[in-house]
């Protein structure tokens, strides 16, 4: 089960991107999710791959098994080692891995240092409305503050101070 968070109790605006940015944002936890989904499960194969210290990486993987991120079980069957895996909610982590992906290849580095391909072509992700099937486009979204007190501006109160 997810460590899920009321929104209004995250600093500023009340928002899901705030709340998954403390649940999984930092730097070695997005990592030991890249490398989870790469298929190494195991502690040595994370700390060699993300660079990250041993006390850090310790603290961010029990952090991520306590949010119900990554699980914990055998590396194979009968194996005495136990190893990191994926939730539900892990997983569905992978289409952000691909994002920051392709976004850091085009604006991150100087020259990509690994590609996605599909079938014969290099991977462009994109999204597509899954009730409809359409691209996601900009102009066709409708923002709206669902927490009362709340626009898009800001808190209401704080919004009319200021004009």
């Amino acid at each position: 089960m997810v460590a899920r968070r009321d929104p209004q109790t995250v600093a500023g605006r009340p928002c899901a991107v705030a709340a998954s940015v403390h649940l999984i944002g930092d730097r070695w936890s997005m990592l030991v999710i890249r490398e989870v989904l790469f298929g190494n499960h195991q502690f040595s194969q994370i700390a060699r791959n993300t660079g990250a210290p041993r006390d850090r990486l310790t603290a961010r993987l029990r952090d991520l098994v306590e949010a119900g991120v990554l699980e914990r079980r055998p590396v194979s069957e009968g194996a005495r080692h136990e190893g990191y895996y994926l939730t539900e909610a892990g997983e569905d982590l992978r289409h952000v891995v691909r994002a920051l992906l392709a976004w850091g290849n085009k604006w991150a580095v100087t020259t990509p240092p690994m590609r996605l391909t599909h079938h014969d072509h290099p991977l462009e992700p994109e999204s597509h409305c899954s009730a409809c099937g359409e691209k996601v486009d900009d102009a066709d979204l409708t923002e709206e503050m669902l927490v009362p007190g709340w626009d898009m501006r800001g808190r209401l109160d704080e919004v009319v101070a200021e004009a």
